[in-house]
Formats: C-alpha cells, structure tokens, sequence
C-alpha cells in the first residue's frame, strides 16, 4: 500500500476529487494548510492596501491506495492539478505498512 499526499491549489480540489472518483479512489483526507515554495508568497491588496503573505492557503490530500493504483493516482492528480503557473504544488508517495477499519477490523487493502 501507498499514501499519497498531494499540496495543490485550493480551487483545483473538486476537479481532483471527481477525476480521482472516476480513477477508482474511495475516500482521502482533506486538510487546508499554508505554505511557501520557490514563489516565496504573494502580493494581494485589500481594501486598497497592498500587502504581501508569505504563506500562501493550499489544501493537502492523503490519499491511502494499494499499490498497484499509486501510480494512477499520482498521474491523475498530477494532470488535473496543473496549471502550469508557479504553486501548483507537490506530490509525496510514503510506503504504508498497516492500515485497519476501525469499525470492522478489516486490515491492508480491504480496509482502504
């Protein structure tokens, strides 16, 4: 087994859940978190005051998948996710040496 954890841009979250949906992926977590890269942050304005953030919103997948799925997961969210514009974010695969359903006791792939 596998977890993927994918940092992309907020707005591109429905349009990877769908195509991951399509993929055969049932479930992944859902965090938004902050963060920088090469861009460094970002200049916004607000009410006419311009500011800069260094810490720019993103939202973080964990998407546990058996492993003969990791690899078109990885090229599903990496083609929905692009935009070809600086912070498109970044993809990490972890080896996942357990995973159990809480509810039934089912371990590995059957509990994914």
């Amino acid at each position: 087994m596998k977890l993927i954890i994918a940092i992309i841009k907020p707005y591109k979250l429905d349009e990877v859940r769908d195509a991951l949906s399509a993929v055969g992926v049932q479930g992944m977590t859902v965090s938004e978190v902050r963060g920088f890269g090469r861009q460094k942050g970002q200049t916004e304005i607000y009410r006419g005051a311009e500011y800069t953030t260094s810490l720019i919103p993103k939202v973080r997948l964990e998407i546990a998948v058996p492993e003969g799925l990791a690899p078109t997961v990885l090229e599903t969210i990496q083609h929905t996710a692009q935009t070809g514009t600086i912070g498109d974010g970044k993809l990490f695969v972890l080896d996942l040496e357990q995973a159990v359903r809480i509810r039934t006791g089912e371990t590995d792939d059957s509990a994914l």
